[in-house]
């Protein structure tokens, strides 16, 4: 097992990364911009070193910052959180390079999987459903008007090493496509340096379902479950679930029996997670592969009893999944997250700022994953995220209501917060019914336009 791991991130993701550590007794290495210095991921490693002013491109993206407190530290092992460079192979390779165990997939597999019409390839061949769409990458608007007019109008471009939403354009007929391929090929070389674009056939207001991965390095893969993630605004995740109210156990079994193949020859390792779309006929189809923890782990550890990030951990260390997990993957009850962001929750624009009063609900079947605190400041230089709620239930109704109860508990003051709007999501019948998709919040006008 490892002696000391350098968690290559800050906020919520930093200090559980902290927590799976104390566990196993592995020291921790925290690393922090100017910014984050009184930050509560900083006091409760055992070391902490600043590696650059508040602006992440030159702290948490700095690769040679990251990699000499490694060193500094004699720490063996860097865990890289969600975002900044979690899913960067060069800075995989780096760690390697380094003597530094990467905790995450090889660089290798992080460079196919982030190249989503590669990864495209690799599910289709182990037989895992995808959409219709281009054989490559696009290689021109002519390129992109022939395929779909091939596959059919609407459609969707997207950056084939994109995320978050960047990069990408419905067409909905051929006389729009030449200005959204140049729109979407432009915004994706500025947020990826990589203007490459393929195409999908697009599916009307689908369902979001991701399926969690954990793969050994001696070749076993486990698939535990999925995550509905169907409410969303802009393509951002707002509340996910586990598991989704639309998967049947058939459903369930048939599509993780091909992602297993797929990860397996893939050569895939540790945590991912692979994210489909579901139409209105209850079909699934492949769309991509996050190569890292996301965000919403923690419902699919409510509903296994698997801690994901120690999983991690010992994956990296060379465990056998016979020996981190159980001998059946079971899920029991339902879980529900929501992301406690630092914006008006009508207008969406951004709060950060002090957080001058705190109180953080508990009770039975409810957690909290943040780093915020009475006092603490909320930077404008990175995400929102202020905290995740989780609520745990015996079945779907009752994670509603706590949910619903933790909401009315959780008083965030001195900034505007998402949680009014989280209300007004749970309390809707059609959410408590089950009936959600990506266009939920703009169809039930729960969302303002920005």
């Amino acid at each position: 097992m490892f002696q000391k791991i350098l968690i290559a991130n800050r906020g919520e993701i930093a200090l559980r990364v902290i927590c799976a550590c104390k566990e196993l007794g592995i020291r921790t290495v925290a690393v922090y911009s100017e910014a984050d210095r009184y930050s509560l991921h900083v006091r409760f490693a055992d070391e902490a070193i600043c590696i650059g002013p508040a602006k992440s491109a030159r702290s948490y993206l700095d690769i040679p910052s990251v990699i000499s407190a490694a060193e500094i530290t004699n720490a063996d092992a860097v865990h890289p959180g969600y975002g900044f460079l979690s899913e960067n192979p060069d800075f995989a390779e780096v760690c390697l390079t380094c003597g530094l165990k990467f905790i995450g997939p090889p660089p290798n597999v992080i460079r196919t999987m982030g190249l989503k019409q590669r990864a495209r390839e690799v599910m289709e061949q182990a037989g895992v459903p995808i959409l219709p769409g281009s054989k490559g990458v696009l290689r021109s608007a002519d390129d992109a008007a022939a395929t779909a007019e091939s596959i059919g109008y609407p459609v969707m471009l997207k950056a084939v090493a994109g995320g978050g939403g960047r990069g990408m354009r419905v067409v909905r007929n051929a006389d729009e496509l030449p200005a959204l391929y140049g729109q979407a090929q432009s915004e994706a070389e500025a947020a990826f340096s990589n203007g490459g674009l393929y195409m999908e056939k697009l599916v009307e207001d689908p369902r979001h379902i991701e399926f969690q991965v954990l793969a050994d390095e001696h070749g076993n893969v486990e698939i535990l479950g999925e995550r509905e993630c169907s409410i969303q605004r802009r393509h951002q995740k707002l509340i996910e679930e586990a598991p989704s109210p639309a998967v049947t156990p058939e459903l369930r079994a048939r599509i993780s029996a091909s992602l297993k193949e797929a990860m397996r020859s893939a050569g895939y390792t540790n945590a991912g997670t692979a994210e489909f779309l579901m139409d209105s006929n209850g079909d699934l189809y492949f769309i991509e592969v996050n190569a890292r923890v996301q965000v919403e782990h923690p419902v699919t550890e409510f509903v296994t009893g698997v801690d994901i990030v120690k999983s991690q951990i010992k994956i990296a260390a060379g465990y056998r999944l016979c020996d981190i997990l159980p001998a059946h993957i079971q899920l029991r009850g339902h879980a529900i997250e929501c992301r406690i962001n630092a914006e008006n929750p009508d207008t969406f624009t951004p709060s950060p700022g002090r957080i001058t009063g705190l109180n953080i609900p508990g009770g039975i079947g409810v957690r909290v994953d943040t780093a915020a605190y009475t006092d603490h400041v909320i930077p404008p230089y990175y995400d929102s995220l202020v905290a995740k709620l989780i609520a745990y239930g015996a079945d779907r109704a009752e994670a509603i209501a706590r949910m619903m109860r933790a909401l009315d508990m959780f008083v965030v003051e001195g900034i505007h917060t998402s949680i009014p709007l989280h209300q007004r999501i749970l309390q809707h019948q059609d959410f408590i019914a089950g009936r959600i998709d990506t266009g939920f919040l703009t169809r039930n006008k729960l969302t303002a336009s920005r």
